[in-house]
């Protein structure tokens, strides 16, 4: 049997040579569904600097704004 999931639908698809059927994926964990994702604004974390140190648990992490604009987490 082979699996094939479709990630822009969030279905996955099995087929056994002759016969496929689509079964649904969970969207969400049901334990953290009824918990909003905390959002901060990438400006308000930066500060107007381009790059920043992240400390979390004892490690640091640099987080950096590239040219074009994009974001990059590093150890």
């Amino acid at each position: 049997m082979l699996e094939t999931i479709d990630t822009n639908t969030n279905v996955a698809a099995s087929h056994d040579m002759s016969i496929a059927t689509a079964i649904r994926q969970p969207t969400a964990n049901p334990s953290r569904s009824n918990m909003p994702v905390p959002r901060i604004d990438s400006r308000g974390l930066l500060q107007g600097n381009r790059e920043l140190v992240i400390e979390h648990v004892g490690l640091e992490y640099r987080l950096q704004v590239t040219r074009n604009g994009k974001l990059i987490l590093t150890k």
